[in-house]
C-alpha cells in the first residue's frame, strides 16, 4: 500500500509529507517500508501568526479555532496533493494526517484531552483518498498520555539491535523511546527540544529571525549557569514516565519568567544556555536507561551546536547517530511514522504501546474519512507486526501525473 504521512510539529512552521510503500511479509511479523521521498511547505506567514496568536497561554475564540481548523486542513490538503503527484505519481492509496496540535490538556500529570486541528475532509476532498486522522484521542480515552505515538515505530525499528538502543526526536518538544533488553520499553517527552530556543530567537531579534540557524548565535555565547539552574528547576523534568508536555508549559512566558532575575543577559548567552538545557535534559532522561546508542531525528539534528552539546552530555560509551544510518531520513521520520500508523489503523491493528503511553491496553487509533470511492477495508492480519525494516528506495519512476 502506498501511503502519504502528513506531520506538523510543535514548532508549527511547516507541514511535511513523506510517502512510503508499506507491505507486510507473508507471516505478518515484519512491516517493510520503502521510502519514496519527502516534500515540505512552510505555513503562510498569516496562518503561522494566527496559530501563534491562538496557542496557550493566549486567549482565543471558537471562531478562531474554526477558521484555523479549515486553514490548516487546506494547507495539509495542498501538500498531500503535491506529494501524491510528485512522490506517488498519482497512485497513493491512503493519507495519514497527524494534524496540528494546538492543545494538550495535562492535569496533575494526567492527560485529559488533546486537540489537533486540520479537518481531514479537506484532504480527502483534494486527493480523493481515504484519510486517517486524530490519532491521539483514542489513547487518551484509554487513560494514556496520547504521546509519544512514534514509540511503536521506534520499537519496531530498534528491536534486535544490541544493548539498550534508544530513539530520540528533537522537534519543538523532544521525546525518546528506549528498548531495554530485559524489561518493557520506555517512552516519554523529555522537555523542550527547539521550543524555547525558537521562542528566544524570535523575542531577542524582535521577530527578524525564527530560529538559530546552525546554532550560530549559541556558538557565539557562553552558558549562564545561574539561568541554567533556574530552568532545570522545572518540576516536569523529575516526574516519572509516562509523561508528555508541550507549549502549554514551555512557551515564551516560561522563558520570560526564568530570565526575569537576569536582566541584560546577552542574547548569545541566553541561546547558549537554552541549547545546553535541551542537551542536558535529554541526557539526564537517557542516563538512567543506560542507553548504549541514541538514534536521533527531527529538526534539532540540523543544529550542530546542539548535537555537539548532546555528545558532551551523554556518557562516553553512548553512541549518537542519525536515523539516516538506519535508512530512515531524519528530517522525515515523524511523517513516515504517521504513514505507518495510518497503515496499521486501516488494517485494524493497534498503534499505541501501553507500556509507553500508560493506556489500559492496545488500541486501534484514529478516525477514518472516506475518499471519493467506496471504502473497502483490507483484511485484518492475525497479529500486529513486531519489526520494521527499511528497504532501499526504488529506481527511476514513471513521469508524474499532470495537473
Amino acid at each position: 500500500m502506498r501511503v502519504i504521512g502528513l506531520m506538523s510539529g510543535t514548532s508549527y512552521d511547516a507541514v511535511d509529507a513523506a510517502a512510503a510503500d508499506l507491505s507486510l511479509d507473508p507471516d505478518g511479523t515484519t512491516l517493510r517500508l520503502v521510502p519514496l521521498g519527502m516534500v515540505s511547505a512552510p505555513y503562510e506567514d498569516a496562518l503561522r501568526a494566527a496559530l501563534a496568536a491562538a496557542l496557550p497561554p493566549a486567549r482565543t475564540t471558537l471562531g478562531d479555532v474554526c477558521r484555523l481548523d479549515t486553514r490548516v486542513g487546506r494547507a495539509f490538503a495542498a501538500l498531500a496533493l503535491r506529494a501524491d503527484r510528485e512522490l506517488c505519481y498519482g497512485r497513493a492509496e491512503l493519507v495519514a494526517s497527524h494534524g496540528q496540535t494546538v492543545f494538550h490538556w495535562v492535569d496533575a500529570g494526567l492527560v485529559r484531552g488533546t486537540l489537533q486541528l486540520g479537518s481531514p475532509a479537506w484532504i480527502a476532498e483534494a486527493t480523493g483518498h481515504p484519510v486517517v486522522s486524530d490519532f491521539r484521542p483514542r489513547d487518551v480515552a484509554a487513560a494514556g498520555q496520547g504521546a509519544p505515538l512514534v514509540s511503536l515505530i521506534d520499537i519496531m525499528l530498534l528491536r534486535g539491535r544490541p544493548g539498550t538502543p534508544a530513539a530520540l526526536n528533537i522537534g519543538g518538544i523532544a521525546n525518546l523511546t528506549a528498548l531495554p533488553p530485559d524489561g518493557p520499553p520506555v517512552a516519554f517527552d523529555t522537555g523542550p527540544g527547539n521550543a524555547l530556543l525558537d521562542a528566544a530567537v524570535r523575542e531577542l531579534t524582535a521577530g527578524r529571525l525564527d530560529y538559530d540557524e546552525d546554532g550560530a548565535l549559541a556558538a557565539a555565547g557562553r552558558v549562564h549557569e545561574p539561568l541554567l539552574l533556574r530552568l532545570l528547576a522545572e518540576p516536569y523534568y523529575r516526574r516519572p514516565a509516562p509523561k508528555t508536555t508541550g507549549k502549554e508549559l514551555f512557551h515564551p512566558g516560561h522563558l520570560r519568567t526564568a530570565l526575569a532575575p537576569f536582566p541584560g543577559l546577552p542574547p548569545q548567552d541566553v541561546l547558549a544556555t537554552l541549547t545546553r538545557l535541551t542537551a542536558r535534559t535529554v541526557a539526564d532522561a537517557l542516563r538512567p536507561l543506560r542507553a548504549t546508542e541514541v538514534i536521533a531525528s527531527g529538526g534539532g539534528t540540523r543544529n550542530p551546536v546542539l548535537m555537539a552539546a548532546l555528545r558532551e552530555e551523554l556518557p562516553p560509551h553512548t553512541a549518537l547517530l542519525g536515523s539516516d544510518a538506519l535508512g530512515l531520513p531524519a528530517a522525515a521520520k515523524e511523517a513516515y511514522a504517521f504513514a505507518v500508523l495510518g497503515f496499521l489503523t486501516l488494517h485494524g491493528l493497534p498503534g499505541n504501546v501501553p507500556d509507553c503511553t500508560g493506556a489500559h491496553g492496545p488500541r486501534v487509533l484514529g478516525s477514518l474519512t472516506p475518499g471519493r470511492r467506496p471504502l473497502r477495508l483490507p483484511p485484518t492480519p492475525d497479529h500486529p507486526p513486531r519489526t520494521l525494516t527499511i528497504a532501499p528506495a526504488p529506481g527511476p519512476a514513471p513521469a508524474p501525473v499532470p495537473g
